[in-house]
């Protein structure tokens, strides 16, 4: 539930959350039936509505006499005085808040920024301060067999750029407890010991007494980490003992 509490004191600002905005925004403004506007009190959907000559933002609060105008975003942003308090009130029960549009926070903005750079840095710290063979141990999860052709320097490179572009998934790789289990999955189709088949669809054992189906891939999904899930199943253990054996000789 938002926070009904705020208080409304100071000039405020609204942006809209898509990237692309348009000229003008037209903000729904009252509740209809084939346009619901309604906030949920804890007990009843309460409908609201904007009259800048109400003191209320909701319907049921006001009286007959309800001035009705629309509520515009120009080039993104939305200007509200504190000189209209019913309006203010109006955004924070509006259910497009934090869907549609926010509230201009500079302070939190800061905040947000400041954390998401450190973020950054850490990640960067660890990518350059990486054991080579946990560097190459990663770079065979993030790019296939592609890895085994890459210099350490090209290496170096390429892992440092995808820890500055990505920093959270690059820290989650880092700790994933998965990593090394993935790693092995792309030794093993690096040495032949497994195969996609079926446009990357399935994958295959191809052993020369082996050359069955392991299983397939759900659509969109990372064929070496389902394949490292696969190896911690009771059915993929043995499976995964066998590939070891055969790729320490």
């Amino acid at each position: 539930m938002k926070n009904t509490k705020k208080t409304v004191s100071e000039d405020k600002v609204y942006v809209l959350k898509r990237k692309s905005a348009p000229l003008t925004y037209m903000l729904s403004s009252r509740n209809t039936r084939r346009s619901p506007l309604l906030y949920f009190d804890g007990e009843t959907n309460k409908p609201l509505r904007y009259a800048r000559n109400q003191q209320s933002p909701f319907e049921d609060e006001q009286d007959g006499n309800a001035i009705i105008e629309p509520i515009l975003f120009e080039e993104g942003f939305l200007r509200v005085p504190r000189t209209n308090p019913v309006l203010q009130q109006f955004l924070v029960y509006h259910p497009g808040n934090g869907e549609i549009y926010n509230e201009v926070d500079n302070e939190r903005d800061a905040s947000e920024e400041f954390d998401s750079m450190n973020f950054e840095l850490d990640a960067q710290l660890m990518a350059r301060d990486l054991t080579l063979t946990k560097l190459e141990s990663i770079g065979r999860v993030l790019y296939g067999v592609k890895a085994e052709k890459m210099t350490t320097p090209e290496l170096k490179r390429d892992v440092l750029i995808y820890s500055k572009r990505e920093p959270k998934e690059f820290i989650n790789l880092v700790n994933d407890p998965m990593l090394e289990l993935q790693d092995k999955v792309v030794k093993f189709f690096s040495a032949n010991l497994l195969s996609l088949r079926n446009k990357n669809k399935d994958v295959y054992f191809n052993l020369k007494q082996n050359k069955t189906k392991m299983l397939t891939i759900p659509y969109g999904e990372n064929p070496y980490y389902i394949v490292a899930s696969y190896f911690q199943s009771d059915q993929g253990i043995e499976s995964l003992k066998l590939l070891e054996n055969k790729i320490k000789k």
